[in-house]
């Protein structure tokens, strides 16, 4: 039996990781905006139906949240251990930018995190709201910052060879480039589609099994009436992030459209099974000009094909290929279902057919799907770079690695998160299922938001005859 490559057990380890990892923020971003949301309506309006809701989503938020953070903390970890070569090489500038990650959103999380779980009844309802919103905020931040990095890995500006080391020569070019602020804008609004699935679908789910209606229909109108705004706007955002992959990422960008040979005009191939030995496509479906107008507006234009890029530089092919593929099919569902739901839900979501309901319950998965497709098809597609054009993937593992460490440390990650995440997502599942109490307790200024206890003596909330205060 050959023995194993550590390289490529590193990048099985890297690639499950972060595969658990990014499942969390992706939910987590659009929920601390929708907790937000939440709190910011009710403030306004009364309603204790957003109250209800906000402490609901509050706790999955919460274990959500906890679940990302211990599965983000190894992934700097595996910059040391396994990809030693990539940390002391691009140290100088990837070093700084995970370092504001921490430094400034997840100590914004942590620290307004504490204030909205044991807060609500200690500060005002503004300050409460503010915290809600800060939240929010430092989650957008995380992404941004981890975009940022990711960025400079996918297109390297901004950075010059030093003594072996890129160093950082124009941090303005690197954090404000058109190709940073085409790809975190398209992340940001896959996590609020990802969570707006979620919402919709549970709501779906209650109105199935005939409870919480009241919540559930309201789930249903602000998830779907988000997504219907947000999938166009999100397919916009994917056209211009195609753009920078072609100017940029000529190996990516052919393995993706899937054409051998340039051609003009271009099919758009809507399935192939890639034949690399003899550089052709089997069972090859196409559409003529179609290729041309998606890449560039016009059906007249030359595309490239897979064969100018050199053998040697070519990613797998069928990986970013079909993921780029399942992504967009995501993407059409979501906006099937979201503008269905806006026609269906006029007239009400209880006179909404059970199919669709159906539908709109088993679409939850697809945020998750195509965040996840969509980083395979540009993780995967970048290969054999791990810096594009600057570093290989061979060259940035830790020299000393060898294959037993690589397995041992594979197989206590994969143990350690099917234990830590199975009980997760067990636990959220329960507290999806049991849903929104009957009924939140009012807060008012002074008045703590316990529930009322009956005691001797007194009427339900109540300590002999006298309403409870806070300090009492």
């Amino acid at each position: 039996m050959p023995e194993l490559d550590p390289i490529l057990l590193s990048r099985i380890q890297f690639a499950f990781t972060i595969t658990f990892h990014i499942i969390f923020p992706s939910f987590t971003i659009g929920l601390a905006a929708w907790l937000a949301t939440l709190e910011g309506i009710s403030l306004a309006t009364g309603n204790p139906v957003y109250r209800r809701l906000f402490d609901f989503w509050l706790k999955v938020f919460a274990v959500a949240f906890g679940m990302g953070v211990v599965s983000g903390i190894v992934m700097a970890f595996q910059f040391g251990t396994n990809w030693s070569e990539l940390a002391r090489r691009s140290g100088p500038i990837q070093g700084p930018l995970l370092g504001y990650e921490a430094f400034t959103a997840f100590l914004l999380e942590a620290t307004f995190l504490g204030v909205v779980l044991f807060g609500r009844v200690r500060v005002p309802r503004w300050a409460y709201f503010a915290a809600c919103c800060m939240l929010a905020l430092g989650t957008t931040f995380s992404a941004f910052w981890i975009m940022a990095n990711n960025t400079w890995m996918q297109v390297p500006l901004g950075a010059e060879l030093i003594d072996g080391r890129y160093v950082p020569t124009d941090w303005a070019l690197i954090l404000g480039s058109w190709v940073a602020w085409v790809r975190f804008p398209h992340m940001l609004l896959g996590a609020y589609l990802t969570t707006a699935f979620c919402i919709a679908a549970t709501g779906a789910w209650y109105l199935l099994r005939h409870i919480h209606r009241q919540e559930a229909g309201l789930m249903l109108t602000m998830a779907l009436g988000l997504a219907a705004v947000l999938v166009p706007l999100q397919i916009a955002f994917g056209h211009l992030n195609g753009e920078y992959t072609a100017k940029y990422q000529a190996s990516k960008f052919t393995a993706i459209e899937g054409r051998w040979q340039t051609e003009q005009p271009a099919r758009l191939i809507l399935f192939a099974i890639a034949d690399p030995d003899n550089e052709r496509n089997l069972f090859e479906i196409a559409v003529p000009y179609l290729g041309s107008f998606v890449d560039t507006g016009t059906f007249t234009s030359a595309e490239p094909g897979i064969v100018t890029v050199p053998a040697d530089l070519r990613p797998p092919l069928w990986i970013p290929f079909f993921t780029f593929r399942i992504m967009v099919g995501m993407g059409v569902l979501m906006l099937t279902i979201a503008w269905g739901g806006l026609l269906l839900g006029r007239r009400g979501w209880d006179r909404a057919p059970r199919w669709f309901l159906w539908g709109t319950f088993l679409s939850f998965p697809t945020g998750f799907v195509a965040v996840l497709t969509g980083w395979f098809t540009a993780e995967v597609g970048r290969q054999p770079w791990v810096v594009f054009g600057l570093l290989k993937t061979a060259d940035a593992v830790t020299p000393s690695l060898d294959t037993s460490a690589a397995i041992t440390s594979l197989f206590a990650f994969v143990s350690v998160y099917a234990l830590i995440f199975s009980a997760g997502t067990l636990y959220i599942y329960r507290l999806l299922k049991q849903g929104p109490d009957a009924a939140s307790p009012p807060v008012h200024a002074g008045i703590t938001a316990q529930r009322p206890l009956a005691v001797p003596g007194g009427a339900p909330g109540t300590v002999h005859g006298k309403p409870t205060l806070d300090g009492e």
